[in-house]
């Protein structure tokens, strides 16, 4: 039990025994830096309860605590706030009991309910981008912080490895590929189909331009232009099973595949299971049958299938064509039910995916809520908004979109860059300097998308996200050495050093309570979908750390059961940004 949490319970029983009034709750916050004390009752909403002067209330209750709880070592009244003086014996009790555990923080005994988290879900005809870097850093970030909350969490994505989309990349590369592979060209598969995809918008464009020159109508000439006509042949071919063209479509989409996977080893992330859309885009079907029979959807007179959710302040949705064919709702339907069928322990699912999908999410829950299935209540958009650039800084080669290989690159160099004129890393090889320059560079990119909550839009800019200075990841990064730096200079058996401690600085005292925090936010996080607390959680950590740095001595000082103490701390201190980095998906470093 926890310090509000005994305290909550006395003052309870300070009101009932003072006032004879059942509290409901009690409200605490931090004591203000400008009064004593370290947390705070507000005694303002017991008013509603008790009546009477709020500062005399607060003086009895006080008076009470200080009797009967023994963690209490002193109180004082400002108008309504009750500050309350904790003991240092409480936090030596506490610190003693967490320093050694290894996964402070974390719930090891797991949910009997699991939950499957998907992110990332690419279309195969090009690289990931920088969009997809915010994507693939919540799913996985959220994933992590869901599974140290007692979570059992299946990481999924589903392949957008269909459509015409795919069928366009396929048609340039027959047109003018010439039989190039990624191994011919040296280039990464999903960058070799990439370019393709680029090759025959070009075309696309110049074929509009020549067709509308020769008179026919801008909306005729989009729909009619030879290349376009091209792939939707090849789509039709491709749902017709023709031998030729799945062995082609199979063979580029492997290429994308190979080079995906290299970005996400870069990035950091990983998969338990992968769905495909080719395998997963008739499922559903069957459903909206059965939700016919049972008058959840109703067919219009043109044999059309469709949804009236105006009741529920939405409006109608299609989920059958007249020709009998799915939209994407009839397979994100399927889809959902397929994964519980295999996973029976899904409990919820969370869909990391931007925020302009943010009505079909909500028409998707309602659909599988009012077709009876019970774990819909339990379904997540983890809704983000988009991430910018400054203008003229790492455009990609093509000059409109943020290639994700080329952004972690030139993070990287980034890192070098700051690294350099700060004229760090004396003593370091050419190798060890690389693999600091990559840790530090993925550390800035990933920090800075992921302490930002993911509702709002970013703008990115690498040079601030670099910065040693200020709520970055390379300045928590640079804490974690320092302390590690502490740890290798210390040449002495620290282990026992706080068994015998009676009294502990201020400072000591304002660390302690920072970690305390720790795992009631990773809980928090959990249940807001929201890495942003634990980002700043950190730095708050951090923040704090570096004011006990500089001023309390740590080797310097005389006192060897203090120095123990102190060092042993430091430790934790480091642990718990360690543990804290790892729900982020980010390295620490053990010097810099």
């Amino acid at each position: 039990m926890n310090i509000q949490e005994v305290l909550t319970s006395k003052v309870k029983e300070a009101v009932q025994n003072l006032f004879g009034v059942a509290l409901p709750s009690v409200e605490f916050q931090p004591t203000r830096k400008d009064f004593e004390g370290d947390i705070t009752a507000v005694v303002f909403p017991m008013l509603r309860y008790v009546k009477g002067n709020p500062e005399h209330i607060g003086n009895q209750i006080g008076s009470f605590l200080e009797k009967e709880v023994k963690e209490v070592s002193g109180f004082n009244v400002v108008k309504g706030f009750l500050n309350i003086s904790i003991s240092d014996a409480f936090y030596i009790h506490f610190f003693n009991k967490i320093r050694e555990q290894e996964d402070y923080g974390f719930v090891s005994k797991l949910d009997k309910d699991a939950v499957m988290v998907e992110y990332s879900s690419p279309n195969t005809n090009k690289p990931l981008h920088l969009g997809h870097i915010r994507n693939n850093l919540l799913g996985y970030s959220v994933a992590e912080i869901l599974k140290a909350s007692g979570k059992k969490v299946y990481k999924t994505q589903i392949v957008n490895d269909r459509g015409i989309h795919i069928c366009k990349s396929m048609v340039a590369w027959r047109k003018w590929g010439n039989g190039e592979t990624p191994e011919s060209t040296g280039l990464k598969g999903d960058k070799l189909v990439g370019n393709y995809y680029v090759a025959f918008d070009k075309a696309y464009k110049e074929e509009i331009t020549d067709l509308v020159a020769k008179g026919v109508a801008q909306k005729t000439a989009e729909k009619e232009a030879p290349i376009l006509l091209e792939a939707q042949e090849m789509l039709r071919k491709w749902e017709a099973d023709d031998e030729a063209v799945v062995a082609l479509w199979k063979k580029m989409n492997t290429w994308v595949y190979d080079g995906f996977n290299i970005t996400y080893t870069n990035l950091g992330v990983d998969f338990d299971q992968l769905y495909y859309e080719s395998d997963t885009y008739l499922l559903g079907k069957d459903v909206v049958a059965d939700g016919l029979k049972k008058g959840v959807f109703h067919k219009k007179d043109d044999g059309s299938v469709w949804i009236d959710l105006t009741d529920e302040g939405l409006d109608e949705k299609i989920v059958l064509r007249a020709d009998g064919t799915a939209v994407y709702m009839t397979q994100d339907i399927g889809t959902a039910i397929q994964r519980v069928k295999d996973y029976p322990d899904i409990g919820g699912m969370v869909y990391t995916v931007g925020n302009e999908q943010d009505y079909h999410f909500k028409v998707l829950f309602l659909i599988l809520k009012k077709l009876g299935f019970s774990w819909s209540k339990s379904l997540h958009h983890l809704s983000y908004g988009m991430v910018d650039l400054p203008s003229g800084k790492m455009k990609s080669r093509e000059g409109t979109v943020v290639d994700a290989d080329d952004l972690m690159l030139d993070m990287s160099a980034e890192a070098r860059r700051i690294c350099e004129e700060l004229g760090k890393l004396e003593g370091f090889s050419d190798e060890d300097k690389k693999e600091l320059h990559r840790i530090v560079g993925l550390a800035a990119l990933k920090y800075y998308i992921l302490k930002v909550d993911p509702k709002k839009r970013i703008l990115f800019d690498p040079e601030e996200s670099v910065d040693f200075q200020g709520n970055t990841g390379p300045f928590i990064q640079y804490t974690y050495a320092r302390i590690q730096s502490i740890l290798r200079k210390a040449d002495f058996d620290y282990t026992d050093g706080a068994k015998h401690m009676t009294s502990i600085h201020p400072k000591e005292k304002e660390l302690l309570k920072q970690l305390q925090l720790f795992p009631e936010t990773v809980q928090l996080a959990a249940e807001q979908y929201s890495p942003a607390l634990i980002a700043n959680y950190t730095y708050d950590l951090v923040k704090q750390y570096n004011s006990y740095y500089q001023s309390v001595p740590i080797l310097p000082e005389v006192d060897l059961e203090k120095k123990a103490f102190r060092v042993q701390l430091s430790k934790k201190v480091g642990d718990v940004i360690r543990s804290a980095f790892k729900l982020l998906g980010i390295e620490v470093p053990q010097r810099m």
